[in-house]
């Protein structure tokens, strides 16, 4: 089998030469038979004609390639393929016998139920930590308080962990380590980065300087939000693959519901973070809070469907431009070196320092959302 692609000779240009077309010399009278045999183990393993249709369209066959094989788009020809491939008893094949106990569960089966009450209160825990521990803070001094803290971020840590293992918020595939210091290391800047680079900006830290707690109580309520606009988005964008009558039609309507839920989640993060303000009685800036919570949660979309690179690109962009926000206030004070502070200065002087958080994390978040409008649009990012 030849994988030299031959542009004058080959009946479909734009594919590798196929089986059945041997030196371009030959038209078979079954173009699909070529297909099949190239494409021969994703045939033989899928469990439905979506697996195969994504499949395809991962290695680059558009509606417009299928109609060279006399089909009107990528899901006729799955089809095709689909019915046409041989299968054993221990391959797709069960798929139309009994399920078995560990197996795939409907819908909205009973099943199916109890594991979304179990993943929607175990995502209710980080907001629940997060408000006990500002609570317990407010009501402890000195070394109590430290310890209170400490206590409280590493039980928050743990719990949002167990999120990220269970439920729509969960990823099977390959993950990049890198990505969790770049979410530390944003969160961290949330909760005291403003302080200090005010206090730069004005000459010091003269000594500690002020944190602001509510923004991050206002993230671990959004956990349980931003998991059901996850599984929303799982749930209509595999129901839109069965509905649609080709690639183009499936895209025009997943595109559209990343950017609704997208926006819903930036409605619901705001309430939020304008609520922990008003119960706690803090003024934490509303900009970040919301900016940060929109990237966290593309870059986990992407994750959860399989682009850890784009979402951990995204998140070190962010977190790289808040460091070096800072070093370059602190650069500024060497001789000769007053131009580097400049820039970072005059923003906080005209927006205050949470500007430079929000343009960071906002920046980065779009970049992400224009990744994610063309990646999960695509039906091989849900299969």
């Amino acid at each position: 089998m030849s994988d030299e692609v031959t542009p004058l000779t080959t009946p479909f240009p734009g594919l590798p030469a196929l089986p059945g077309f041997p030196g371009g010399r030959r038209r078979s009278s079954d173009p699909v038979k070529g297909l099949l045999h190239r494409y021969r183990e994703l045939c033989e393993r899928a469990v439905d004609p979506l697996e195969i249709a994504a499949g395809l369209e991962a290695h680059g066959i558009t509606d417009r390639t299928a109609a060279r094989f006399r089909h009107r788009d990528v899901f006729s020809l799955a089809e095709e393929l689909y019915a046409r491939a041989p299968r054993g008893t221990d391959g797709a094949d069960a798929a139309d016998g009994p399920v078995p106990a560990d197996g795939p569960v409907p819908a909205y089966g009973e099943r199916a139920g109890a594991r979304a009450r179990w993943w929607t209160v175990l995502t209710l825990l980080p907001g629940a930590v997060a408000c006990l521990t500002l609570v317990e803070l407010e009501r402890s001094t000195g070394q109590r308080q430290l310890a209170t803290a400490l206590a409280g971020a590493l039980a928050l840590s743990g719990v949002l962990s167990v999120c990220l293992r269970r439920g729509p918020l969960r990823a099977d595939g390959r993950r990049l380590p890198a990505a969790g210091l770049w979410v530390y290391g944003l969160l961290a800047y949330l909760l005291c980065g403003d302080g200090l680079l005010d206090e730069l900006v004005t000459g010091g830290p003269d000594g500690p300087w002020p944190a602001t707690t509510t923004p991050l109580t206002a993230l671990a309520c959004a956990v349980a939000p931003a998991a059901w606009c996850a599984h929303l988005f799982s749930v209509r964008a595999r129901r839109r693959l069965a509905e649609s009558h080709g690639l183009a039609d499936f895209t025009a309507g997943a595109r559209p519901l990343l950017l609704a839920l997208a926006g819903l989640h930036v409605c619901v993060l705001t309430a939020l973070a304008a609520t922990a303000n008003l119960v706690f009685d803090e003024n934490g800036a509303l900009a970040p809070t919301v900016t940060l919570g929109t990237l966290l949660l593309l870059a986990r979309l992407l994750t959860v469907h399989g682009f850890p690179d784009a979402a951990a690109t995204g998140l070190a962009v962010a977190a790289a431009v808040e460091v070096l926000s800072c070093a370059s206030v602190l650069a500024g004070r060497l001789p000769g070196c007053d131009p580097l502070a400049v820039p970072v200065t005059r923003v906080v002087e005209m927006w205050g320092s949470s500007a430079v958080p929000t343009l960071a994390c906002g920046a980065a978040a779009l970049g992400l959302l224009g990744h994610a409008a063309v990646t999960l649009s695509r039906a091989s990012a849900h299969i």
